[in-house]
């Protein structure tokens, strides 16, 4: 895990939300909630918080339905527990439609591109970067994890590249540069195919507001997103005088916690 993961997990760090309360199903369709980060296994999911393939593919295997609804607010995450994921998607048989409510970042617009079909939030922002991790070692060693590095950003492009239409040149020049897409530029650059509706502006709000994470970890997150974060809102999991306590605790843990 990379030290930036570690920040980004940190600065954003909620209570574990077991799968369950992700997940809403009727009749023919399902909507699974992925409000929060992708984590490499359920032992970090329930420090941190967030979410991992050990629960989240099961869930996923288990839906008997024709649609699925992936309604996305995530700041991103674990690349190899995103892959998982994203295998997962592609091999159920249910038409999986993604909906980027608030932010797809990083990790997550992997999640957004196994979909079948993916739209945004007017309000809402895309980004993709190169990899990270954190190293140490000789220098053989080093070259390797560099090397790994490499083979990940060579993976994520090619996925972009799928989906976009660009040329590989240009998905590359967007992660180097950690590039920041509104929902009209994701578009135009054919990451999503449309944007949801046409929101008005409270709706629009309502959007920005929902993608409130902590992402001062990134370079180039825009300054409204490099605020104190509040926990993502997952229809029916808790009522707001119980986040209020469980945030309370949170921020005690947080302030014992040791400054690297």
């Amino acid at each position: 895990m990379s030290r930036r993961l570690i920040q980004l997990l940190s600065d954003n760090r909620r209570p574990f939300v077991p799968m369950a309360s992700h997940i809403r199903a009727a009749a023919n369709e399902a909507t699974i909630y992925l409000y929060d980060a992708i984590v490499s296994d359920r032992a970090t999911a329930e420090w941190w918080g967030g979410v991992c393939p050990q629960d989240f593919v099961p869930a996923l295997a288990a839906l008997d339905v024709e649609t699925i609804h992936l309604r996305i607010n995530s700041p991103g995450g674990d690349v190899f527990a995103s892959e998982a994921m994203c295998q997962a998607l592609r091999e159920h048989p249910a038409r999986i439609v993604g909906h980027i409510d608030g932010v797809a970042a990083s990790a997550a617009t992997a999640i957004a591109c196994a979909c079948d079909d993916t739209v945004m939030a007017s309000g809402a922002m895309y980004m993709i970067h190169q990899s990270w991790t954190f190293a140490w070692g000789n220098a053989e060693e080093l070259e390797a994890t560099v090397a790994l590095l490499r083979k990940v950003d060579s993976v994520l492009a090619g996925q972009y590249v799928a989906t976009s239409g660009q040329d590989v040149e240009q998905v590359q020049a967007w992660m180097k540069a950690e590039t920041w897409f509104t929902a009209e530029e994701a578009v135009k650059a054919g990451f999503v195919k449309a944007i949801a509706g046409s929101a008005q502006p409270d709706e629009d709000d309502d959007a920005q507001a929902r993608g409130a994470w902590n992402l001062r970890a990134y370079d180039r997150a825009p300054a409204r997103m490099q605020s104190s974060a509040r926990l993502p809102q997952i229809p029916g999991y808790a009522s707001a005088d119980h986040r209020h306590r469980i945030e309370q605790r949170l921020r005690r843990a947080q302030a014992c916690q040791p400054v690297e």
